[in-house]
């Protein structure tokens, strides 16, 4: 009861990543809430997988192991979750926004009329006072957000249906293990209980996987270029001196859709969230959708004709110049200075 539970996706007996930053800031939530932190896994083959969650901090991991629950599909996995949280009515209830959890999200919320925050760049405890009704509420999730084009960051709240339900990006949340030894509770779900043969009428027959080709998310340097590098030519530059000082390309959202770079390279809200050591930002205005998915870098490095550039704001160094005359200057000196 008035617990915060984490939908784990699980891939061949391995726990998504972005399941594991968020049990980490489930474990935050739980700890300031005063209450458990639960988890639910469901799949096939699933012996030993809590293995992976326990160390982040969950009290208790619910299991539900059946061949029929791999690989996904929406119905079963939606009953599983909508009979479970009624039963155990969780406050919070925090899933991926990968194409699983997009999928299952608004199903399990529109089941449960509790409302659903979708693409959380920050999730925070907080009160509500609405002046208008007379009522104050405590201990409230704010689910933050840019809206309307990223022009505000918006503070969701839901004050009166339970479970308050949220979905974030991969990356945006720190993953960070709460204690190796910690162990919880793991209680397997028999799984008959919960679904019925009506919940499998539909079936994956077949299955295409293709690997990522870019790793951007763990280059320990990017180079990002947006819009203001000018072209697909220009983004050569990019390359190079990525190269050379052994990172990554990275793009805007606006780049992207110039056709200046590929989608799987897109830094962002829309896109991917990074953390490198060195961020250098080639030509980006850094609108607030773009430095959703890199302000938490190490270093930023500005490269900008407009001094005023929003992203000049977060940069820790700003080179006011053409991109196309300061990248070249970089990779020749960085070169005569680098044995």
């Amino acid at each position: 009861m008035n617990n915060v539970f984490v939908y784990c996706e699980v891939e061949e007996g391995v726990v998504a990543e972005v399941s594991q930053e968020l049990l980490t800031k489930g474990r935050s939530l739980a700890n300031q809430l005063k209450c458990k932190l639960e988890a639910i896994v469901i799949g096939k083959g699933l012996d030993g997988v809590e293995e992976q969650i326990f160390p982040y901090g969950a009290d208790v991991v619910y299991i539900a192991d059946d061949p029929r629950l791999e690989p996904f599909t929406t119905l079963p996995h939606a009953t599983i979750l909508n009979k479970l949280f009624d039963k155990e009515k969780p406050q919070i209830a925090l899933m991926g926004a990968t194409p699983i959890g997009r999928d299952l999200g608004p199903r399990v919320s529109s089941a449960l009329h509790s409302g659903l925050t979708a693409d959380c760049t920050s999730l925070e405890i907080g009160p509500h006072e609405d002046k208008k009704a007379g009522k104050t509420y405590e201990n409230l999730l704010y689910q933050i957000r840019p809206a309307f084009g990223g022009n505000i960051i918006a503070t969701i709240i839901n004050p009166d249906c339970r479970p308050q339900m949220a979905t974030v990006r991969e990356g945006v949340m720190k993953k960070e293990v709460f204690n190796p030894e910690y162990k919880g509770k793991l209680k397997k779900l028999d799984v008959a209980q919960y679904v019925s043969d009506e919940d499998f009428v539909v079936a994956v027959i077949e299955r295409h996987m293709e690997k990522k080709k870019v790793n951007i998310k763990g280059a320990p340097i990017i180079v990002a270029g947006g819009y203001g590098v000018g072209s697909k030519e220009n983004f050569k530059m990019l390359y190079e001196l990525a190269e050379v000082l052994g990172g990554e390309v990275g793009a805007s959202r606006a780049a992207v859709d110039s056709g200046y770079a590929e989608h799987e390279r897109q830094i962002g809200q829309t896109g991917v969230t990074v953390r490198p050591k060195l961020y250098i930002a080639c030509g980006i205005s850094g609108q607030v959708q773009h430095r959703a998915g890199m302000e938490e870098s190490a270093q930023i490095i500005s490269i900008n004709t407009d001094p005023d550039a929003p992203i000049n704001s977060i940069a820790d160094y700003v080179i006011h110049g053409d991109v196309g005359e300061v990248i070249p200057k970089m990779i020749r000196f960085y070169k005569k200075n680098t044995k």
